[in-house]
């Protein structure tokens, strides 16, 4: 998700896809961990989407 995209969110939508972004993190890391994903390059990915998010909900709570 792109920095451009998750500004145009409300304040909500962010919350709603922070915690869907966790648990898809959370899925992904168990997957890895049991056996090796095709692409594990995704968890990277998904944990910079989940920074991304938390950052601007971080943001607008300090303005």
């Amino acid at each position: 998700m792109k920095q451009s995209e998750i500004k145009n969110l409300s304040s909500a939508e962010l919350q709603e896809q922070l915690s869907q972004l966790q648990k898809t993190y959370a899925e992904l890391k168990t997957a890895h961990a049991i056996s090796p994903i095709n692409n594990p390059l995704e968890i990277r990915g998904v944990r910079r989407s989940i920074a991304r998010v938390a950052t601007e909900i971080t943001k607008r709570e300090l303005q």
